[in-house]
């Protein structure tokens, strides 16, 4: 096994899970199975209480693992499939010490932070590593480990103390560290300045993580985040002060799509450093799977736009719906589009709004009407739900609902606790992970755009349902659950008749949407807003299910893949109003 840790200074949010994500990309890409871990260092036992404004979007796992939001960024870009205990928190090592502690393991010996907690960390993720995430049940070959945070945040230093003792446990030629830190160049003098990233790595060498070759088991490769491309000058600076060949300083600049990010950094010969450094059975130059990339981040630069209007309540912040924005750009890319989205908050659109603060709720209506469609994220009942149903109806506005059914046409109790809800305690107690849906009727456009399967299978994430006793009065106003769970009691997709696209779905779809292979009711939703969903029904619409990242899916050729995406003959529709 392989261990490839990836570690942050300067300042937080600075990219490490994107680079994380885009050296498993390069490594897949060569045809090894990769793994991914992210270490937060916050107490928490997991994300699902965290409020979408502290740490983004909770993102949830086939096993219900809420877990923080890099992990999307790992499985959409390695295309892979994660647990629960791919997302390591002080919280789990904790708690995971104190019950061996409770149990007597420690045979009454004091528990501390070195060994015990450290001892644990080094075990979670040597156990974890082994744990097959591709479709073929394969053991990786590698692991990519983030640590977040800062380096010198003290509740990290558990964990840099523990992969300083890992580093020697697992030898030299199987562990290896990339450090991602901050170029800032002030806008006064256009000088890119290298000095916060000298006192990061200088840091990081006194916590026992050296990047000096001659000295240490231990080696760094340095990364450094900038607007501009790094200049030699400034590249030749870091490495005479950061103790590193200048090979080893990587430029990541400012790119126009994240999915240019692994091609970034194969440009400047990743690839073959880590094929030296790691000694690792592949080639030097990447295979197939990147220029299926290539040509996919090259559609960023197409002139022709769709707008989609997101309306949610946690608009205020892009990561509180990351998942989504990127299921939305995957199916805009998907059909040569650039997406624009169009933040709206829910409130916005209330009648109280045009009570106290007319002019805003004017505009948020406008900015709605304006757009080609809509994604609806409401999270909680509200009133202004039956009036903006109402306008969908009667316009054919576009329209998706996601995570629940709240159309206040009726009752309150449309919407009721699930019955096993466990109100007395937050974390944990919803409806979690990869569940089945079975199709009721063979006329659903999902269905269709599924590739006309008999069920799915999505991840959920509520605690609320739509009142099963009500259906019939859903029915009577146009709406047909045409999907339900296998019991047959929990309504799970909703359409309207006689209209473009209106569709509600009580599960997470974003969570399984990949850049080449986005998720259907996304994908229907952009059709649709293109004007080219009735000519890709009417075509037999077959999303392909292979897997377009891997060679050894027994796929053909990337350009053969991609094509099926492009839709080159159903450009003449006209768009949808």
């Amino acid at each position: 096994m392989k261990y490839i840790l990836v570690t942050g200074g300067v300042i937080s949010g600075i990219g490490k899970g994107i680079i994380a994500s885009s050296v498993g990309t390069i490594l897949k890409s060569c045809g090894l199975h990769v793994t991914a871990i992210k270490i937060d260092p916050y107490i928490n036992i997991d994300a699902g209480t965290f409020s979408p404004y502290e740490h983004g979007e909770v993102f949830v796992l086939d096993d219900g693992g809420e877990v923080d939001l890099d992990l999307g960024n790992y499985e959409r870009f390695l295309d892979i499939r994660l647990t629960k205990d791919n997302n390591l928190t002080t919280g789990k090592i904790y708690q995971s010490v104190i019950n061996k502690e409770r149990r007597g393991d420690y045979l009454g010996k004091t528990v501390q932070v070195v060994p015990h907690i450290t001892d644990a960390i080094q075990e979670w993720v040597m156990r974890q590593a082994t744990i097959p995430v591709d479709d073929d049940g394969a053991e990786p070959q590698v692991c990519v480990i983030e640590l977040g945070g800062t380096v010198g945040d003290i509740e990290s230093m558990p964990f840099i103390e523990a992969f300083r003792q890992f580093q020697f446990k697992v030898k030299r030629e199987n562990f290896c560290n990339i450090h991602v830190s901050l170029v800032p160049q002030p806008s006064a003098t256009g000088e890119q300045k290298t000095k916060p990233t000298q006192n990061s790595v200088r840091e990081l060498r006194g916590l026992g993580l050296s990047p000096d070759l001659k000295c240490s088991y231990f080696f760094c490769k340095i990364m450094c985040r900038c607007s501009t491309p790094l200049d030699n000058s400034v590249k030749e600076k870091i490495s005479m002060f950061c103790h590193v060949e200048p090979e080893q300083v990587i430029c990541v600049h400012d790119v126009s799509s994240i999915y240019r990010v692994p091609l970034l950094l194969e440009d400047q010969g990743v690839v073959k450093y880590f094929c030296r450094r790691l000694d690792l059975p592949i080639e030097s130059r990447p295979r197939k799977m990147l220029t299926k990339w290539k040509e996919m981040s090259d559609r960023y630069r197409l002139l022709e736009q769709c707008s989609i209007a997101l309306v949610g309540k946690y608009t205020k912040f892009s990561d509180s719906y990351a998942s989504v924005i990127k299921a939305l750009e995957h199916s805009a890319l998907a059909i040569s589009h650039k997406l624009e989205v169009k933040y709206i908050d829910s409130a916005d659109l209330e009648q109280t709004t045009l009570l106290d603060e007319p002019v805003k709720y004017h505009e948020a209506w406008q900015k709605l009407c304006s757009s080609e469609s809509s994604t609806l994220l409401q999270r909680y009942f509200s009133p202004y739900l039956s009036s903006l149903t109402e306008t969908v109806k009667t316009h054919k506005y576009l329209f998706v609902f996601l995570y629940l059914i709240r159309i206040n046409c009726f009752t309150r109790l449309q919407v009721i606790d699930m019955p096993e809800h466990n109100p007395g305690q937050m974390g944990g107690t919803m409806r979690l992970g990869k569940r089945r849906t079975i199709f009721k009727t063979n006329s659903s456009i999902l269905r269709k755009l599924y590739g006309d399967v008999d069920h799915v299978d999505e991840r959920h994430r509520h605690r609320f349902e739509v009142n099963p006793e009500l259906k019939q009065h859903f029915e009577e106003k146009g709406f047909h659950f045409v999907g339900q769970d296998v019991e047959g009691e929990r309504m799970e997709v909703i359409e309207l008749d006689d209209h473009p696209y209106f569709v509600g779905v009580q599960y997470h779809p974003e969570f399984t949407s990949r850049p080449i292979k986005p998720s259907p009711p996304y994908f229907g939703l952009l059709l649709a807003a293109a004007g080219k969903l009735h000519t890709y029904l009417q075509k037999g619409c077959r999303l392909s299910p292979r897997d377009t990242y891997s060679d050894r899916s027994g796929s053909s050729s990337p350009d053969s893949e991609i094509s099926e995406f492009k839709l080159p003959s159903i450009s003449q529709d006209s768009p949808s109003q």
